[in-house]
């Protein structure tokens, strides 16, 4: 494989897109820094099909990004590869408005042929390539110049290992049939919806001190003045107030500027400054929730009960077990919620539609019913159907 220098002018990135745009697919990897920030600082992207392999500069000057934002967003035959790439994505959203699409993530692919569930890139790379990571630039400083040769090495190395491993999990796929299981996660990653911040929703992310309209009107008004805030600064959105010190003031307001000196959470400055000033308008501003902005109740059957808890205890149990035997991660079948929901009675929930059905929802539904029971195998715990099991009973007596 060819590995360029770092790419630093246009006419490079041009030239070099314009071959990628004739892969299949693209591996992608990118280094940033978010630390003090509210906008992550995008400072190298990482690039590679199976003969070439590349570092962008984006802090090169003069250097023009469009032709590889173009690759990403614009062009829909060349499938974009990336490692837990929430955050590369939401990256690119960020300069373009747009997801890269069409995407595929191998981490996201990992939960559909084993039973990982959050496999970190060193333990993929070692898994499919037997190679171990040196991760001594990890926690580099990326957006400092010059960068090393060390630093490009390492950066590029991510997507030249990616750019190998992908067809491999891609052959293991189609051999077990279960690509179109990953068809709505990927689609999920690719939803532009996930990544762009709409400060009047913002109060969606934290969590809800109870469900009074007031306490909760107040709560978005807080969370969207926090947000506009913490951009205007182009600081992290926590170094204007953590998220459990917003949703105390939204439940229990200070009366006055003065009292915010005994918010746990802000520092006594905020009782005479100008930000403080702010913040009490916002309070006194705030307008109750609407009805029709409630949050909805989580799907709920009747009260789970002592006896509703053992069944959705044997659930989860059965979960531990298919997930075993078809080697694939429990997450990707079901969450614990919902096991808990079909335990109390709920019927419309997503493990009981599609190939989740077919591969444990469908099992799931009769151990509730009663016609699927738990026993020792060969020394090993498996279910067996009640019918199943009458009639080897009967053929047994029958026998006799």
């Amino acid at each position: 494989m060819k590995i360029h220098d770092l790419i630093t002018t246009t006419d490079e990135l041009t030239a070099l897109c314009e071959r990628l745009a004739q892969s299949e697919f693209v591996a992608v990897d990118t280094e940033f820094m978010r630390e003090n920030t509210y906008w992550p600082e995008l400072c190298l992207v990482q690039i590679a099909n199976t003969e070439e392999a590349a570092a962008i500069d984006p802090l090169a000057e003069g250097l023009d990004m469009t032709p590889l934002l173009d690759l990403m967003c614009e062009n829909e035959d060349v499938l974009k590869v990336f490692h837990a790439g929430g955050q590369d994505v939401e990256i690119i959203v960020n300069l373009t408005g747009k997801t890269p699409h069409p995407v595929f993530d191998t981490q996201i692919a990992m939960m559909a042929i084993s039973q990982s569930e959050q496999i970190g890139y060193a333990n993929l790379v070692e898994t499919w390539l037997n190679i171990q990571i040196d991760k001594g630039a990890r926690f580099t400083d990326w957006s400092r110049r010059p960068l090393t040769d060390r630093q490009i090495e390492y950066a590029i190395g991510d997507v030249t290992h990616l750019s190998k491993i992908f067809p491999k999990i891609l052959k293991k796929l189609i051999k077990t049939g279960r690509g179109n299981w990953l068809n709505a996660e990927m689609e999920k990653l690719a939803d532009p919806s996930n990544y762009l911040i709409n400060p009047e929703t913002s109060w969606k992310r934290i969590r809800s001190p109870g469900r009074n309209p007031q306490v909760l009107g107040r709560l978005k008004a807080l969370a969207a003045w926090r947000e506009g805030e913490a951009q205007h600064k182009n600081i992290p959105r926590g170094r204007i107030m953590r998220d459990e010190t917003l949703a105390d003031i939204a439940a229990h307001p200070p009366k006055r500027q003065a009292d915010l000196a005994k918010v746990r959470g802000l520092s006594s400055a905020w009782k005479d400054n100008d930000i403080g000033k702010r913040l009490m308008k916002e309070i006194a501003e705030a307008e109750p929730l609407p009805k029709s902005e409630m949050p909805e109740k989580m799907k709920r059957g009747a009260p789970l009960g002592k006896e509703g808890a053992l069944v959705a205890d044997l659930l989860k149990l059965l979960l531990k077990i298919r997930a075993r035997e078809i080697d694939v991660a429990a997450r990707l079948l079901t969450r614990a919620d919902e096991m808990e929901a079909l335990a109390a009675g709920v019927r419309d929930l997503k493990v009981l539609e599609g190939w989740r059905y077919d591969v444990f929802g469908k099992d799931a539904l009769e151990l509730v019913e009663g016609k699927l029971a738990f026993a020792v195998q060969g020394g090993k715990l498996a279910m067996t159907h009640i019918d199943d099991m009458q009639a080897s009973m009967e053929e047994a007596l029958a026998a006799e």
